[in-house]
């Protein structure tokens, strides 16, 4: 896996304070997308021990509320296996933080593999320009979706997270 950054202390990525992985590679191709570089798979660099030591530093933070999974697509094919052992040995390590995902891909399509029983909100959809907003809390256009992930698990349907609710 290839990342372009790693930011630290972030607040527009998910509630509170966040640390976010912005790994390379990506398909979707979205229009107006604010983070193209990101899209090669090759770009970037290689995800090493190094890289997963400045994340483990920041999520030791008490004031850091969780990680979020960016780029790019975490669910490109070149990230998943590796997001997916980030995920579970950070949700291990600790539980008290949350982790947030966002993807072009629909949850319909992914509600069913494994990464997904340790993630806790899913930002869902492709990016679409024509329906961008800036009023929009931690998504770009209205049809994306921020889900509770844990709470659509059980329930079997699109629970929508809303901001200060418990994850």
């Amino acid at each position: 896996m290839r990342y372009h950054n790693i930011t630290k202390d972030d607040m527009l990525n998910g509630d509170g304070l966040r640390a976010v992985l912005w790994v390379a590679g990506c398909t979707h191709g979205c229009n107006e997308c604010h983070n193209p570089i990101t899209w090669d798979p090759r770009g970037g660099l290689l995800f090493d021990e190094d890289a997963k030591a400045e994340l483990e530093k920041e999520l030791k933070k008490e004031y850091i509320n969780g990680i979020t999974f960016s780029g790019g697509d975490p669910l490109h094919p070149d990230n998943v296996c590796e997001i997916q052992a980030l995920a579970k040995e950070f949700k291990d390590e600790y539980p008290q933080k949350t982790i947030w995902l966002y993807t072009g891909e629909l949850w319909e399509n992914i509600s069913n593999i494994q990464l997904m029983n340790d993630i806790d909100v899913l930002v869902d959809g492709k990016f679409d320009v024509k329906m961008k907003s800036e009023t929009l809390q931690w998504k770009g256009s209205e049809n994306q979706r921020v889900i509770d992930v844990q709470r659509s698990l059980k329930q079997r349907e699109v629970v929508l997270h809303e901001a200060n609710s418990e994850v």
